[in-house]
Formats: C-alpha cells, sequence, structure tokens
C-alpha cells in the first residue's frame, strides 16, 4: 500500500493510519474490586501460565473456561503481541479496548494526491487526499471502545496492568463477560450453553446481527477445539466439545434472529441489500454512483458482469486507516472504491459496490475489470496491530461465498493480495501498493477457506509452493516505523529471495522496481525479493538445504531445509518460450489486438514489462484467458463498451506479481515432464 500511484490507472491512494479504533463489548461493575487481583503466580514465566490464567479467571468469576478460551480465541488466538494495541485499539489475549490511549501517537493521514481512476480512456483526475489528521474519535467514546477502562472498574486492577499483564487480561475479560449475563438477568452457570447471549455482547452492541455471527463462530471453535504455542511460547489449549449446543431462549435473547438462515443475495442493481453468505453479519453502506463538477464522476463504474466479463479473482487488501475513517471515505464520490470492508473486532462486513460493477481498487483497470475488492481494517507495516480471527473467519466466510458464486478457484492464483497485482507499464510498477504485506497469515486463510496448503507431487514435480511456518518465520525487515529502522520481529507469511544458496548472497534484483540494476532491499514494502505463501514456481534448481526457482527471469534461492521446509512439492502446468525464442515479452495485462477494437474505441496499447523470460525458463500457470477491455470512459453508461479479442493468454507466476505471456509466445506443459530432483 505504499508508493505513489500510477498515473493511468484507477487505484485507491490509502490512510496510513497505524493504530485505530473499533472492538468490542460493553459492561458495568460485577465483583468486589478486591477480589480481582491477579493470583501470586502470575509472574511465572512457565509454558502454561497462561492456560493456568484462564482457568483461574473462569473460577474467580464462574464464567466456564471454555467460552473463556473461545472468546479469546476469536480476538487474538491467544496472542499478547507484546502488549501492543490492535486496529480496533485493543490489548492482550481478551482484546481488552482502550481507543483513546492506543490513538494517542499516531496520526491518520493518506498518501499524497494521485490519479485514482484514469485508465486511457479518461483525462487525469486527482482523488483529493485526507492529509494528517488525528483519528475521529468522539469526546464520549462509545462502551465498544473503552471495555479495558470498564475492566478496571470491574477488578480494580489499573489500565495498564490490563494492558500488560495476560494473566490481569484474562481476568479482566472474565469479569466483562460476566457482567454482561448479569446484566441479561441471567445466573453464572457451568454450562457453556448458557452464555451464548453474553458472548454476543462481548463483540459489541452496535450491530446484533455482528454480535451473533460473533458468538457462532466462537461456539463453532469449541466445538472443533484449538491447541496451539502463543506468540509468547504459552501452549494453550481448548478441548473439543462436538455437541455442544446454545441454551434454550439465548439466540432470542442475543437478537440473533437479525441474521436470516438464507443467503441474502442483492438483486442486480440493489445497492440496500448486501451481497453476502447468511453465516456473516453484513451491512449496506453503499459508495456513490455521483457526477460532479466538469463531468466527471466517481467513484466506480456500473457494468453487468458477469455477463460481460468474467469475475475470476478476489484481490485482499488492508485498509491502512480505521473503520470509521474508511466508511467516511467511499461515500465521497470523489474518492476510490472498493466492494467490501471486512471490520476487524468481530468480522461486520459492509459492502459498498454491487460485485456486477468495476470498482477502483486494484492499481490495474484489467484486474479491476475482473475482480472483486476486500478490504480489510487494518495496517501493513505494524504487525501487533493484529487481523483478528473474527476477521479472518468472516472474510474467508465471505470469500467461499464469492468463489461459489462466481466460479473463483481457491487458490493463490485467483485469491490474491494487492501487493499481488502486476503494474500496467514499466512507468508503473514502482506506484503499486504492497498490502497486506509479509504479515497476513495465507496459510491460516486458506485453512479458513477449506482449501489448506498441501503437496501433490515428490520432490520431481516440477513445482513448488511457498508455505513456511507462519510462526518461527520471521525475516527481518525494515521500515515498520522509521525508513531503514528494524521491524519488530514477527511471523511473515513471505520468504526471501537470494542470488545464490548462500544468505551472504545479494538479494534477486526486481528491475521494475529497481530500474538503476540496484539490489533488492528488506524494506517491508519492497516487494522485489519475496515469494508469499501459496504461490506457485517452477523449480530452477536444488543444492542442500536450498531451492532455486525462476523468478523475474532469473534464478531465486531460498532456504528449504530438510525437516524445517519452507515450500511444499508439487507438479502442475508451466509455460516456457516456444522453442527457438531466444526471450518473450511479459504484461501486467491482458488486452485485446488492435483489430478487435471497434470505432469510438480508443485502442490500448499492450506495452510490455521490463522482464523477460528466456529459453529454458519455466513459469507456473494460473487462468488462460482470451483478451479484452472494459471502456467505461463517462458517466453515461451508454458510452460503455466491453472489446473481446482472439488473443489469448496465460497468467503466470512472474515474481512476487503475476503477469500475463501470449500463447502464441510460450509452449505449456507439465511441470514433472522435465522435473528437477
Amino acid at each position: 500500500m505504499r508508493g505513489s500511484a500510477p498515473e493511468d490507472e484507477k487505484r485507491t491512494p490509502r490512510p496510513a493510519l497505524r493504530r485505530s479504533a473499533t472492538a468490542v463489548a460493553a459492561a458495568v461493575l460485577l465483583l468486589p474490586l478486591v477480589a480481582a487481583a491477579p493470583s501470586a503466580g502470575a509472574g511465572r514465566t512457565g509454558p502454561d501460565d497462561l492456560q493456568r490464567a484462564f482457568t483461574e479467571a473462569a473460577e474467580r468469576y464462574h464464567v466456564p473456561r471454555s467460552v473463556l478460551l473461545g472468546v479469546s480465541y476469536l480476538e487474538s488466538r491467544w496472542d499478547e503481541h507484546g502488549g501492543a494495541p490492535s486496529v480496533s485499539g485493543g490489548y492482550g489475549p481478551m482484546h481488552l479496548t482502550d481507543a483513546r490511549t492506543a490513538l494517542a501517537r499516531v496520526p491518520e493521514f493518506s498518501e499524497p494526491d494521485a490519479d485514482a481512476r484514469g485508465d486511457g480512456s479518461r483525462a487525469h483526475r486527482t482523488t483529493p487526499a485526507y492529509q494528517k489528521e488525528r483519528a475521529a474519535l468522539p469526546a464520549e467514546l462509545p462502551a465498544r471502545l473503552r471495555t479495558l477502562r470498564t475492566a478496571a472498574e470491574l477488578t480494580g486492577l489499573s489500565p495498564e496492568k490490563l494492558r500488560t499483564d495476560p494473566a490481569a487480561n484474562v481476568l479482566g475479560g472474565a469479569a466483562l463477560l460476566a457482567e454482561e449475563q448479569r446484566r441479561l438477568g441471567r445466573a453464572g452457570s457451568a454450562d457453556p450453553a448458557q452464555w451464548y447471549a453474553a458472548v454476543t455482547r462481548y463483540a459489541g452492541e452496535d450491530s446484533s446481527a455482528a454480535g451473533s455471527a460473533f458468538a457462532n463462530e466462537v461456539y463453532a471453535v469449541m466445538r472443533q477445539g484449538q491447541s496451539r504455542v502463543t506468540d509468547a511460547g504459552q501452549r494453550v489449549t481448548l478441548a473439543a466439545v462436538p455437541g455442544l449446543r446454545i441454551g434454550s431462549g439465548q439466540a432470542e435473547h442475543a437478537g440473533a434472529q437479525a441474521a436470516s438462515a438464507t443467503d441474502r443475495g442483492a438483486a442486480p442493481g440493489d445497492p440496500e441489500e448486501p451481497e453476502c453468505p447468511w453465516s456473516v453479519a453484513c451491512e449496506s453502506v453503499p459508495a456513490p454512483y455521483e457526477e460532479f463538477g466538469d463531468h466527471d464522476y466517481g467513484n466506480h463504474d456500473l457494468a453487468n458482469r458477469p455477463r460481460d466479463q468474467r469475475i475470476s479473482a478476489i484481490v485482499i487488501h488492508d485498509t491502512e486507516g480505521s473503520w470509521e475513517t474508511t466508511l467516511r471515505l467511499i461515500k465521497d464520490p470523489k474518492y476510490v472504491s472498493w466492494h467490501y470492508t471486512v471490520r476487524s473486532s468481530d468480522g461486520l462486513i459492509a459492502q459498498h459496490v454491487p460485485t456486477k460493477d468495476v470498482a477502483w481498487h486494484a492499481g490495474n483497470w484489467y484486474e479491476n475489470a475482473h475482480s472483486v475488492g476486500i478490504e480489510h481494517e487494518g495496517f501493513l507495516a505494524s504487525p501487533d496491530a493484529w487481523y483478528t480471527e473474527a476477521m479472518y473467519r468472516a472474510s474467508a466466510r465471505l470469500v467461499r461465498y464469492l468463489s461459489r458464486k462466481y466460479d473463483v478457484p481457491l487458490d493463490r492464483q485467483h485469491i490474491v493480495g494487492h501487493d499481488n497485482v502486476p503494474g500496467t507499464t514499466a512507468a508503473t510498477i514502482k506506484g503499486m501498493h504492497t498490502d497486506p504485506g509479509p504479515y497476513w497469515d495465507w496459510a491460516h486463510y486458506f485453512t479458513l477457506l477449506g482449501a489448506p496448503f498441501t503437496p501433490n507431487a515428490g520432490p520431481g514435480g516440477g513445482l513448488v509452493t511457498i508455505r513456511p511456518g507462519y510462526d518461527r518465520n520471521r525475516p527481518e525487515y525494515t521500515g515498520c516505523e522509521k525508513p531503514s529502522a528494524p521491524c519488530a520481529p514477527h511471523g511473515s507469511a513471505a520468504v526471501r529471495l537470494y542470488t545464490a544458496p548462500d544468505e551472504r548472497a545479494p538479494l534477486v534484483r526486481d528491475i521494475g522496481l529497481h530500474p538503476d540494476g540496484s539490489d533488492s532491499t528488506i524494506d517491508v514494502n519492497d516487494t522485489g525479493a519475496r515469494a508469499s505463501t501459496g504461490q506457485r514456481f517452477a523449480v530452477a534448481d536444488r543444492a542442500g538445504d536450498w531451492t532455486a526457482i525462476w523468478y523475474l527471469g532469473q534464478k531465486a534461492w531460498f532456504r528449504n531445509p530438510e525437516g524445517a521446509r519452507t515450500a511444499l512439492d508439487g507438479r502442475g502446468l508451466v509455460a516456457t518460450p516456444k522453442e527457438g525464442r531466444a526471450e518473450i515479452p511479459v504484461y501486467g495485462r491482458a488486452y485485446p489486438e488492435k483489430e478487435a477494437y471497434p470505432a469510438g474505441v480508443p485502442y490500448q496499447e499492450i506495452s510490455p514489462l521490463p522482464y523477460k523470460i528466456t529459453a529454458g525458463q519455466r513459469y507456473a500457470v494460473g487462468d488462460r484467458v482470451r483478451g479484452d477491455y472494459f471502456y467505461a470512459p463517462t458517466f453515461d453508461v451508454s458510452r460503455h463498451a466491453v472489446v473481446h479479442g482472439n488473443d489469448v493468454y496465460y497468467e503466470i507466476q512472474l515474481g512476487h506479481r503475476v503477469g500475463y505471456v501470449r500463447a502464441d509466445d510460450v509452449d505449456v506443459r507439465r511441470s514433472d515432464a522435465q522435473g528437477v530432483s
């Protein structure tokens, strides 16, 4: 999400807030303050301390431990994040919110002005920038943004202790749940089935549907069970209870009827009824399609997908701003657009643009015309402003729904990050966005999608799928807080690529990002020497603990040691230059040939990217597509047209970003036909 915008594309400049403001539930006083001090063992540092803290807090506040563990898993997956606040201003395993403190040191600001919508058929128009401004918090925060202060009143513990001491934080969460149960007029109970309504209120009271969806996920986790080692090395286990039910009257009391039992699919063109699965909380916050000024308009284009153009990709973004700021921007016709936003604290989804229409979100007009864009409340360069489990799960449910609706395969050729979208020309590569970045957990996300990454061949299969262990994979990055300054160590979905099988060797070069020929860097926004989880590459070589892949026209080496593999072996289709061709070009979009354009529609030149694929190199194939172009230069849709050509392209995994090669330039064959052993 860094860098200036390409001047000939529709895209989204974004606010770069590091901490933000939406979160969990409200509460009031519950137990005598003196009763809530942490136990004498709270200072221990054993690997089972957090598990013990959940047990002690459950006993103290008469909350079933499974409920406490389930709520915490949805908010933080039991991680501590070193005491840093989440994007929603939440702290600790229970995500106790203190938005005022979290936002005190960080302004919300956006990137410089940039042309957000031109695709060669329009005059340049600059999108307004929302320059340095504090996050818009009301003088009196709603209860959902100050649950930590309420927990302090309930427990008698200081806000500082609740922010920094995991055991105290768990006590605070237990106190909030118990208070919600009391406010509902229900006695404490050892039966988890009797706590559903309280759990919905823990998630927030501004949306009963969001609260119910959150509680449904909590109870799903309790039925399935979970076990993991946290970011602080704590072993935490929630035993599975497959037969767990919701107690009689609990759902009605919680207002769960707000979520329908059937898909709430929108009628074409209906902005009021969101297109979402029944299992998530979804609301409509329409983006304006309005004309203004000298026949200018925003902030998306009316279309008729998939009838006129196939929807073949879903693009994952992060907002670089708070939920409140994001919703404010989407309502501005002079800004840009995307289809959905997912809230961090509870997974509430807002739809802005009907999926049949084309939003301006990817920075590549061809990709915009063929994709749905989903924003997630979060920040690329603030790994501990974490993406909550509630957000991951709601987003995964939405993507599965869209995948079924539009027949989009659940793989990394079709479910892509904004940082995987190619530049359209050599001039636009440096300005392409880099979100959601190396800290988005693609492996976990695809597991939630029901499509986990697994090997489908042995070492001779010819392909590898990048798959490091997220928590233990901690490559160094710089530039999160200050230029060149080290980022805090954190799990990552990406592996680093070298010119030789040696970590002392230079990183591979990206001539598009660094046209002066300089090496790639470890800056968090430099994608030039990075392969991300789920991406498939053709194997170029192997040497001991190292594997080389074909990447941007060169061999790129990454560590892949026996016993700690960072990639899975596989097979599939690869594209290689046709016999007799020394090199072939690569493109950032699959536009049709000149002869396909009718009178009145200007020809869109197909400009090659600066990368070359030479004889013998091989690249994993994604889609096979026929070139097309969506001409939408005016507010008047009668002047819109879709140009369909005869030229055929293959999408390939070129580097960190995808690219397109002409079918006439390549041979496509099985990757194991000439496998590397």
